[in-house]
């Protein structure tokens, strides 16, 4: 038991990014979780919170300054062409399999390593190439990145890859806060005592992720299910189709979380948001109520500038002008 990190159980007005965490423990091939907010809103407290909830409570964390070969492993070429063998001196990623890879500002890290990390968040294998001779091994973690937007944005590209996204605010909850801070005050005084109080509800926690990932297999989508992804993503004005896959796979991991036994739309409504939140386009999205008719053409809407002050043509009436005469030419 490592008494200095919180219980993940005991965690405080955190509702949405605990229920965006758990699902990727549960399939963390959905490629990862990005969280956004301001300092002190618990975002790196909540990362290894949740890691000590895995098999083999494995927590990694990425530095800033990190190079390739750290990130991804190197590989020994002189004994490879000397013994015939490779020698592979693992990465982060090897070292986070089965855990928790966190990633502390993402959106300052270099383009090319959030590029691989989510490469290999989503695929769980990692490759490593080098002079003809190459390796792979599994690496499949749940991929935790946080940032400030204060401090820089990541590339729509990038942000497409993140799998659920969640956006933390400041809490101005008078009662909230006195919970929250009453919380972490009694884990600073007493933490084995106060681990103690939510030990039940921990190890409850670890065995819904264990029995959830063993389920996933056996939860199908239905016809329903599937109309309502499209929909809310084409509401979205998403790009491509990563968004309605991750929405099915995000939906039957709550699912297999609350041991349903089928995914319903009702699992998709509440995993929404964490998908479409990064990836939605805004000013974009059409109103439930003007959708088009079968048949009916609608009109293009490639941009904000384009729809601006857009309206249907209406019928009018045709009014005959007579005794129309030529202007005179102009007089020199």
């Amino acid at each position: 038991m490592n008494e200095t990190i919180f219980p993940f159980a005991a965690l405080v007005a955190q509702e949405p990014l605990q229920q965006a965490l758990l699902l990727a423990a549960v399939d963390p091939a959905l490629g990862g979780v990005l969280v956004s907010g301001p300092r002190g809103t618990a975002k790196s407290t909540t990362a290894r919170a949740l890691a000590e909830l895995l098999p083999d409570d494995q927590f990694v964390t990425l530095p800033l300054g990190a190079s390739e070969e750290q990130l991804i492993g190197t590989l020994d070429i002189e004994a490879a062409l000397r013994d015939g063998g490779v020698r592979f001196s693992p990465g982060l990623l090897a070292k986070a399999h089965q855990g928790v890879l966190y990633v502390d500002e993402v959106n300052l890290l270099p383009n090319q390593l959030v590029d691989q990390l989510l490469d290999v968040a989503s695929s769980g294998v990692n490759m490593i190439e080098r002079d003809g001779i190459s390796h792979r091994h599994e690496a499949r973690f749940v991929l935790i990145g946080t940032m400030n937007p204060e401090e820089g944005e990541l590339r729509p590209q990038l942000l497409d890859r993140f799998g659920l996204a969640v956006e933390l605010q400041n809490c101005f909850d008078a009662e909230k806060r006195r919970e929250i801070v009453k919380a972490r005050l009694a884990f600073d005084m007493e933490p084995a005592a106060f681990r103690s109080r939510f030990a039940g509800q921990q190890e409850a926690l670890a065995q819904r992720i264990r029995h959830a990932r063993a389920m996933l297999p056996n939860l199908e989508f239905d016809d329903a299910v599937h109309a309502r992804v499209s929909e809310l993503c084409i509401e979205a004005r998403v790009d491509g189709l990563r968004a309605d896959l991750v929405m099915l796979r995000a939906a039957r991991a709550l699912a297999a979380l609350e041991e349903a036994s089928a995914v319903d739309v009702e699992h998709v409504e509440r995993v929404a948001e964490s998908v479409l939140l990064h990836r939605r386009k805004e000013g974009h999205a059409p109103a439930n109520d003007q959708r088009a008719e079968p048949g009916k053409e609608q009109r293009p809407q490639d941009s904000d500038e384009a729809n601006f002050g857009y309206m249907p043509p209406e019928p009018v009436d045709i009014a005959t002008v007579k005794n129309v005469r030529p202007l005179a030419a102009k007089k020199s």
